[in-house]
């Protein structure tokens, strides 16, 4: 049997940038619905997405809120993963994301990159 392919999504671009929120998440869990393994990893301002109480604040047209999407990919079996260094660039604890994402180092982006059959960033 041959290993489960996988795709890495990440998002560079916050809560100020809303319209960029819901691609990832989307696409994620359509990978997911694939067979595909899929995790979005979370850099620089990209981690504001995923801390305590700001998804709730997106809507976009017709959409639910950025906080309904990411529910239901976490759900589906979708990974997120916030980058520890851009964490501490932009002042933020361990305590500030929501409960699915868990805080990586660096070095996991260059790992996940690797083993990766495709990176798509937002």
């Amino acid at each position: 049997m041959s290993e489960k392919r996988r795709i890495l999504y990440v998002q560079t671009s916050g809560v100020d940038s809303p319209e960029r929120t819901y691609a990832p998440f989307i696409l994620a869990t359509t990978a997911v619905a694939m067979g595909i393994d899929a995790t979005i990893y979370f850099l620089i301002k990209g981690v504001t997405v995923v801390k305590r109480g700001e998804a709730e604040k997106i809507k976009l047209g017709e959409f639910p809120t950025l906080r309904q999407v990411m529910d239901q990919a976490v759900k589906a079996g979708v990974k997120l993963e916030v980058c520890e260094q851009s964490c501490m660039l932009l002042g933020l604890g361990r305590g500030d994301f929501v409960d699915a994402a868990k805080i990586v180092g660096a070095a996991t982006l260059n790992d996940r990159i690797l083993e990766a059959d495709a990176v798509l960033c937002f």
